[in-house]
């Protein structure tokens, strides 16, 4: 990447800091491509805050910064961002619970990114600088962001205020390529496994006159699913213009996509074992996700130390869904094919005659804001200081309805309708919600060993839920409750963290750090938090008495440096407290249904230790992360299923661990270049095993006997799994043949599950239920291959280039 800023009008050292910190690349990922490791000497610098702009070295940085460079997703032929980062980052995990590849819960120190609705979230994403969760739910759609778009991400551990709202445990920050950076093409397409077929290119360049430059990049991903009926169907675009001159820069991107997903969830082990791994329960399980996303980024130095980053975006997201279940309103234990006869016939009881639902919901997400922050290099007092001082704005308008219709389950456990709606389910809700804050990041070297970083947000938001079914004053005459949804709530803070760095040689950092976050309640979680009129997400919301933000305090201490040239380490030790956590209670473990509450306090401590290296032609990088994830206020679950119940609920005591966290994770990833033109690689990831949810306590017991609860135990156990990838060059012609295989030992394994009902016997609808253990089954071994051709690429450059 050729800039054309003079050294008369900026000085070099700043020029290179600029480049740096909109492109920081990270240490966690291996690249094949050296110059995307962006250098000054040996010095790694690390931007600080979701806008580009200046950032700091990585050994000031008082936190265990995970860097990801763009040409690793590629290296390894990554599917999206959850698939690199479950396979290689430390502290990561993924439940798949939809068993989608573009749907997974994302897992960072016991801190979860999700598609789901009703999903704890205590992960921020941002894409050049704006937040992508989506404002009803806090929800993260990973079919969202087109992976060939990405130059390079950084995963940021703690409740760093910096990055503001629902950054709980961590913030993902991912910066998208532009033409000046990334010039020429590329066009690759893969076949395999599932009848899997991909497409994707990317181009970029720049104007004769080398002040405007553009890029655009393209995905299409089809396949049958590996499970039964879960066709997939993905289609991404990007595109960004940029303008710069000796002082200023100015982009404007664009993200598209319209996607169409099957995701057919949990399953009932005794379906597993009857029918095989690729058994589902009901269907559908439809998610459809269309986008369109402007954001304008710009950039401008006002003198050699003062620099001003901007941006302004409009997000457009709408999400469409629809749901085959069993009808929790079902007449049990009677002649099955009698009710279908009197459910088909509309005869009036279509509530307890029908045996399965359509459940569709509806969500028009609409979002604009602006961010802006001053960066100021000045020495203070003589010394190294840099000052970040900012503020952003963020509003969001949401319309979501839902509605359920009754239905018959076929013999295929797909649901045919009757056209007969439950009016009860029906929900048509339209919320508002604006937020605003002002931040401040200054670190101070005291000297050439002493970093100290103070921080500060103060955070304002407001969320209003307009009810246009039942206006306020709408009596329950069962329960004397005012169902309406509406409702004003607003919440504030002032989070503050502090960090010092200790850099005593080149080769050695130490730090310490202690930060504050805060997650306020969404729209969604409000429109479902009143215990006496629980609700069943996405199908069912119900009134909204106030909750409490969430807020996190999390310490952590830790060291990085370099054994050699070529071998790096690093270690942390954390800890976070989550006061007020939000889960979803349930208020009965047969149907789903449940509310949104304050539990109490939540802790998630564990240790992540990582290193990584080249000898001669083979690379590694290796991963240990420990989690202890715990419930510290006791409190009382519904659970019926649960052996130690007494009643319906179950006790959780302080101490028990979280459901569907492993404790051990160990990751290795190994690339060996045969030739210089033919490399092989492989990622080998195990797991510790997990408690299932409805296993809260800890304390289920298999087999005791009681039809009434789950006589599985309440843990699932750990795994191992190994993938396989491989890429051959035909010397400078551009061409490229890749394959890929994914579990080659065909490992069975969930990497989840929870307590539900088993309504299905010999295949179908059987009328009764039965204690279940339903797991998230992992995807079996499964192979493709590639073919991929570069053209019109710098063949080389004395200037810096990030691919």
């Amino acid at each position: 990447m050729q800039k054309t800023l003079q050294p008369n009008n900026i000085k070099p050292k700043i020029i290179v800091a600029a480049i740096l910190a909109a492109y920081a690349m990270p240490q966690m990922a291996m690249a094949e491509n050296r110059a995307e490791a962006i250098e000054l000497g040996k010095i790694e610098v690390v931007s600080t805050t979701p806008l580009a702009g200046v950032g700091l070295p990585l050994e000031q940085i008082p936190s265990n910064v995970q860097v990801v460079k763009g040409a690793d997703l590629q290296a390894q032929n990554s599917l999206s961002i959850a698939d690199f980062m479950n396979n290689n980052l430390l502290g990561v995990s993924v439940n798949e619970t939809q068993n989608n590849p573009y749907q997974p819960d994302i897992l960072f120190r016991g801190f979860t990114a999700s598609p789901l609705l009703g999903t704890p979230q205590g992960l921020s994403v941002f894409q050049d600088g704006v937040r992508v969760n989506e404002p009803f739910g806090d929800a993260v759609n990973w079919d969202l962001i087109p992976v060939n778009a990405i130059a390079g991400m950084n995963l940021i551990p703690g409740s760093n205020p910096i990055f503001g709202l629902n950054t709980l445990g961590g913030a993902l920050s991912v910066t998208t390529k532009n033409g000046r950076t990334h010039q020429g093409g590329d066009i690759e397409s893969s076949f395999g496994s599932w009848q899997r077929k991909t497409l994707a290119g990317e181009f970029g360049g720049v104007s004769a006159d080398n002040s405007i430059d553009y890029f655009i990049a393209g995905n299409y991903f089809d396949e049958d699913g590996w499970r039964d009926h879960s066709p997939t169907k993905v289609k991404q675009v990007f595109a960004k213009l940029g303008w710069e001159n000796e002082t200023s820069r100015l982009e404007l991107s664009y993200t598209g996509a319209d996607n169409d997903m099957i995701g057919n969830g949990l399953v009932q082990k005794e379906l597993i074992e009857e029918f095989g791994r690729e058994a589902i329960n009901t269907k559908p399980d439809q998610t459809k996700n269309t986008l369109s996303f402007l954001n304008l980024n710009g950039s401008h130095w006002f003198n050699d130390d003062v620099q001003l980053s901007a941006n302004t975006y409009f997000r457009d997201s709408k999400r469409k869904t629809l749901n085959g279940d069993v009808n929790d309103d079902y007449e049990l234990d009677v002649d099955v094919a009698d009710n279908d006869i009197n459910c088909a016939a509309v005869a009036g009881d279509e509530d307890e005659w029908c045996s399965g639902a359509l459940n569709r919901s509806k969500t028009n997400q609409k979002g604009y804001g602006f961010n802006a922050q001053l960066a100021f290099n000045q020495s203070v007092m003589q010394k190294k200081n840099q000052l970040i001082v900012g503020m952003g704005y963020d509003y969001s308008r949401i319309k979501f309805n839902q509605s359920s219709e009754y239905g018959i389950i076929n013999t295929s456990r797909g649901i045919d309708g009757v056209g007969v709606e439950n009016e009860d389910a029906e929900v048509n809700l339209h919320g508002k919600t604006s937020s605003w804050g002002v931040f401040a990041t200054d670190t101070l070297s005291l000297n050439d060993f002493w970093h100290v970083t103070l921080s500060g947000r103060y955070n304002h938001i407001k969320v209003k839920n307009t009810d246009q079914i039942s206006p306020p004053g709408t009596i329950d005459p069962g329960t004397g409750e005012d169902v309406t949804l509406s409702g004003n709530h607003s919440f504030s803070r002032l989070n503050p963290a502090v960090g010092l760095s200790f850099t005593p040689t080149k080769d050695l950092s130490v730090y310490g750090s202690y930060n504050e976050g805060m997650r306020a309640p969404t729209s969604m979680e409000l429109g479902c938090a009143n215990p006496k009129l629980p609700c069943k997400l996405p199908n069912a919301m119900a009134g909204d008495p106030p909750l409490d933000e969430v807020v996190s305090k999390t310490f952590e201490f830790g060291a990085r440096g370099k054994l050699t040239s070529d071998i790096k380490w690093s270690t942390a030790v954390y800890r976070t407290d989550n006061h007020d956590d939000i889960h979803f209670i349930s208020t009965n473990a047969t149907n789903g249904m449940g509310y949104f509450d304050n539990v109490g306090k939540t802790r998630r401590m564990g240790l992540d230790a990582g290193l990584s290296g080249s000898v001669g032609q083979l690379s590694w990088n290796a991963g240990y992360s420990y989690l202890r994830a715990t419930y510290q206020t006791e409190l009382n679950l519904t659970n019926a299923l649960n052996s130690t119940s007494n009643g319906d609920e179950i006790e959780v005591k302080k101490g028990d661990r979280l459901a569907n966290l492993p404790e051990h994770a160990l990751k290795l990833r190994l690339q060996y270049a045969v030739t210089p033109n033919w490399s092989i690689g492989t990622n080998i990831n195990a797991f510790s095993d997990v408690y299932v949810r409805g296993n809260e306590n800890n304390a289920h017991q298999a087999n005791d006997g009681d039809a009434d609860h789950v006589q599985d135990s309440g843990k699932i156990g750990g795994y191992t799994t190994v993938n396989l990838d491989t890429r051959y060059k035909f010397g400078n012609s551009g061409w490229q043949v890749f394959a890929k295989a994914i579990n080659i030992f065909d490992k069975e394994y969930s990497s989840g599950g929870q307590f539900g009902e088993n309504w299905i016997e010999n295949g179908v609808f059987a009328g009764a239920e039965e204690p279940s253990k339903m797991l998230m089954p992992g995807a079996p071994r499964a192979g493709w291959i590639g073919v991929r051709y570069d053209f019109g690429k710098p063949k080389s450059s004395a200037a810096v280039d990030v691919d």
